[in-house]
């Protein structure tokens, strides 16, 4: 981060070019509907650590797009709609037939962490500006921190989905 701040200070100011407009816009959604989706498991669960990784979600989930929504704001783009919050609720109200598991929030909040991850990889990439690199560089170290806390408590709960291992035919036993 330091050399891309370094490489930063000498930038001239130019437009955003249309991928980098688009990326902003769709990270933005993409973390406003995260926030709704962790509101909905907040007033579902009851479940301590995944409560706690639901809020460390929401900090994220708050801080970003505040920083993202002054920075688009200030190059004249606009901002996204979004979803409205959802009011808070008593997991404990929550009907059988609607309430999702533990499992499947923790599960859903995870798919949704790797999207975010792979979509600031995006943007850091195809970025021509530097500063816009470094901001999604930024966001993308805080999604990665986030997601090894959160696959950490997924694996200690038995909640990550593991697809099949790949064995192929032919390999030696004592490699299986």
């Amino acid at each position: 981060m330091d050399v891309m701040k370094t490489l930063i200070d000498d930038e001239p100011e130019r437009p955003m070019h249309v991928g980098e407009v688009m990326t902003c816009w769709t990270y933005l959604m993409m973390l406003e509907e995260e926030k709704v989706n962790v509101q909905i498991g907040l007033n579902t669960t009851m479940d301590e650590d995944l409560r706690r990784a639901l809020q460390a979600s929401m900090k994220l989930a708050t801080e970003q797009p505040e920083k993202l929504k002054n920075f688009m704001l200030k190059e004249g783009v606009p901002l996204p709609p979004v979803s409205e919050k959802k009011p808070e609720s008593a997991p404990e109200a929550v009907p059988m037939g609607v309430k999702l598991t533990d499992d499947e929030i923790a599960n859903a909040l995870s798919v949704k962490v790797v999207a975010n991850y792979m979509m600031c990889a995006t943007g850091a990439v195809q970025s021509i500006r530097n500063d816009i690199g470094a901001m999604f560089a930024g966001f993308q170290v805080e999604k990665l921190q986030f997601g090894a806390s959160l696959k950490s408590m997924m694996r200690k709960r038995g909640w990550i989905k593991i697809p099949p291992y790949y064995l192929p035919s032919g390999l030696p036993q004592s490699e299986r």
